[in-house]
This record gives C-alpha cells, sequence and structure tokens, in this order.
C-alpha cells in the first residue's frame, strides 16, 4: 500500500493516538471479571461490568460521530478521550459493584469515540484503500491489546482485593491522557465543518437500512458482535474454571492473541482483500470465528483452547475491517463519522446483550454454552455476508 508524500504523517500519528487509547484500555478488559470477584459480585453482575460500558457506547456512538461531522475530528477527540482517561481514576476508587457500573457506563460514553477514529483515517484514504486502512486501525488496536493485557496482568495483585487493581488502572488513565495529549498537540483537523442539516434519528435509521450494502453490513457486525462480546466477557471465568487460570496467565494469552491480531490486521488483510476482495474474506473470516469458538469450547487441555481463541482472532482481525470499510465507502458524503457512528452504536448494542446472557449461560447452564450459541450465530452472519455479495459491486 504506497503512501503519497503528505500522508504518512497524519496516518502515523492517528495509529499512535489509536494504540496509547486502546493499550489503556486493554490494561482493564482481561482484569474486570477479578475485579468484579474482588466485590464479591456474582457471575451476572461481573459480565454487567462488560455491558454497562457498552451501554455508554450505545449511546456516545452515533452522539460523537455526528458531531464530529459538524464541528470536526479534533475537538471531540480530545474531549472524548481526555474524560475517559479520568474515569478510569473513578474506576480505581469505586467502593462497591455498584459504583464501578456506574463508572464503567460513564467510560463507555466517553469512549464512544471509536466511529470518529475511523472517520479521522477515512478522511485522509481514497475509497478504493479504506478497507486496508481500517485494517491498519485494527493493527493499532492489536497492539493495544498485545501489550495492555500483559501489562495488567503483571501489575495486578488481586490477593489485595480492589484495591490490588488500582495501579493497572492509573496506568490506563496515563495512556488515554498521553493519547489526549498527542491530538492536542499533533494531530491537525481531518474534516471540514458542515452546516449540513440535522437529520431526526428515525430518518437516519429508515436511510440505513434501506441502503443496500448499510441494512446487510450492520446486521452481519451486530450479529457477529453479539456471540464474540458474550464469549470475550466470560474468558476469564471460563479459564479459571476451566483449566484454573488467573490474571496473570490471561494477560499472556490475551498478549500473544494481541500480536497474532497485529500480523493480521496490519499486514494481512489489506493483501487478502486485493487479492479476494471483500466478501470472500469476510465470510472466510467468519467461518474461521465458527470453527475457533467450537474448538476453545471442547477443548481437552489450555493448548487447545489457545489455538481455538487464535482462531477466533484471526477470523475477526479480517472480517471486521472490511466491514467498517464497505460501510465508510457506501455512506453519503459528508456522513461517514455518523454512519460508522451508527454502525458502531449497533456494535455496542450488541455489547451489551452478549456479556449479559452469556453471563446467564454461564451460571445457569454450563461454561461451555455461550460458545456453543456464538457458533450459531455465526452461522445466521455468513447466511447475510453471502446474500450482501450481489450488492457490493455497486460501490466499487
Amino acid at each position: 500500500m504506497s503512501l503519497a508524500k503528505g500522508e504518512l504523517r497524519p496516518l502515523v500519528v492517528l495509529l499512535t493516538v489509536i494504540f496509547l487509547n486502546i493499550a489503556g484500555f486493554g490494561l482493564v478488559i482481561p482484569l474486570l471479571p477479578f475485579f468484579g470477584e474482588a466485590f464479591h459480585a456474582p457471575a451476572w453482575q461481573i459480565t454487567l461490568l462488560f455491558s454497562m460500558f457498552s451501554a455508554g457506547q450505545f449511546l456516545g456512538e452515533p452522539f460523537w460521530g455526528r458531531l464530529s461531522d459538524r464541528i470536526g475530528r479534533r475537538p471531540v477527540l480530545i474531549t472524548t478521550i481526555a474524560i475517559a482517561a479520568l474515569l478510569y481514576f473513578a474506576l480505581a476508587f469505586s467502593p462497591n459493584i455498584m459504583v464501578a457500573l456506574v463508572a464503567r457506563f460513564a467510560g463507555g460514553f466517553f469512549s464512544g469515540n471509536i466511529s470518529t477514529l475511523q472517520s479521522s483515517m477515512a478522511d485522509i484514504t481514497p475509497p478504493q484503500q479504506r478497507a486496508a486502512r481500517m485494517g491498519l486501525i485494527g493493527g493499532a488496536f492489536s497492539a493495544g491489546f498485545m501489550m495492555g493485557p500483559a501489562i495488567g496482568g503483571l501489575l495486578a495483585q488481586p490477593e489485595r482485593g480492589a484495591l490490588g487493581f488500582q495501579l493497572p488502572l492509573f496506568l490506563a488513565a496515563a495512556c488515554g491522557l498521553a493519547s489526549a495529549l498527542a491530538v492536542l498537540l499533533v494531530v491537525r483537523e481531518t474534516s471540514p465543518k458542515t452546516d449540513a442539516p440535522r437529520v431526526a434519528a428515525r430518518h437516519r435509521l429508515r436511510e440505513a437500512f434501506r441502503h443496500p450494502v448499510i441494512s446487510r453490513v450492520i446486521p452481519i457486525s451486530f450479529i457477529t458482535i453479539s456471540g464474540f462480546a458474550g464469549t470475550e466477557s466470560i474468558f476469564g471465568l471460563w479459564t479459571e474454571a476451566r483449566f484454573g487460570w488467573g490474571p496473570r496467565q490471561i494477560g499472556v494469552a490475551f498478549m500473544l492473541i494481541g500480536a497474532l491480531g497485529v500480523f493480521c490486521q496490519g499486514f494481512l488483510t489489506g493483501r487478502l482483500v486485493r487479492r479476494h476482495g471483500e466478501i470472500l474474506v469476510i465470510s472466510s473470516g467468519l467461518t474461521l470465528m465458527f470453527v475457533g469458538m467450537l474448538t476453545q469450547c471442547f477443548a481437552p487441555v489450555w493448548e487447545v483452547a489457545v489455538v481455538g481463541f487464535s482462531l477466533i482472532c484471526i477470523g475477526q482481525s479480517i472480517s471486521f475491517p472490511n466491514l467498517s470499510g464497505l460501510i465508510s465507502r457506501s455512506a453519503p458524503p459528508g456522513r461517514q463519522g455518523e454512519m460508522l457512528g451508527l454502525n458502531m452504536s449497533s456494535n455496542s448494542l450488541a455489547r451489551i446483550g452478549g456479556p449479559i446472557y452469556a453471563g446467564q449461560l454461564f451460571s445457569l447452564i454450563s461454561p461451555g454454552a455461550p460458545y456453543i450459541l456464538a457458533a450459531v450465530l455465526l452461522v445466521v452472519a455468513f447466511g447475510v455476508a453471502m446474500r450482501l455479495r450481489r450488492e457490493v459491486p455497486l460501490i466499487t
């Protein structure tokens, strides 16, 4: 993927901001099950720590995405990243699980800026290269997840109860503040302000779900992420129940999976798309996730479980950037942030429900039940992807 002379600096800066932001986020994710256990919370409340964050994102993504179309990406990114970082401090000093849930909800609302970051990348990217550039964003995400969980697992001291998780949370806040500072100092505005008239929410939804491409991409994302988020939220509890893992082992596992994601999204995805097209890559990714879910669910030893988790990671890494790229290419002019925000809001809605039902299935049926349901959902998503095949040439 060649770069014009003026493209390299803004590209590197945006990827650095994403890395710092997600490294802080990644510090926290694998620790949440054990953080919840420190408050003696049951499994359903622990998975709510994931759902409440997603509920905040559900509200934040369309709001911040639409606002970034109107006033520019830069002020939205500075505000949201800085406040989300400060909310990690609020989480660190939570006296009980209820306060922690409120802090997670607020943190999710101000972390609902992924569509704004994606829009910033799309602003500086030719349409035909957007799927590959979304892969670079995914690579930066994966690099953050590679570093964050490993460091968080090493710094956590679960034997001290909730206080044992303060240091990782402080570091997560520091990463967020560093990311906001980077935007303030070196990121230039990528999108001009627009005076386009506001469109009522019901009209935005009607327009999106009448579009031949967006109307299919959003359901694929929703269905897939619902299952993935459910299994992600109970991964710590599942590995603890099956193999006796703790924060350190889970942190290392996330680090290895993050490294795999960096390779897939930063190097592999763009090459696959150029050779085979978005739909084949998306459907292949969904197939790999399906196989990975079943492999992990029925793994007799932890080594096989890691293979299954790796297949899930590869499938997600090659399919999700293409979904975002298709929306970016097919969005009406001047409304990329809005349409990407709608997609991210849909994803957040899936992340609300996924952990809730996964916690119930884990507690009431069996630890492997969430993986079985996720595999079934992936079959449905694959069917929708096949229907999308005939529509994609309309925007190439």
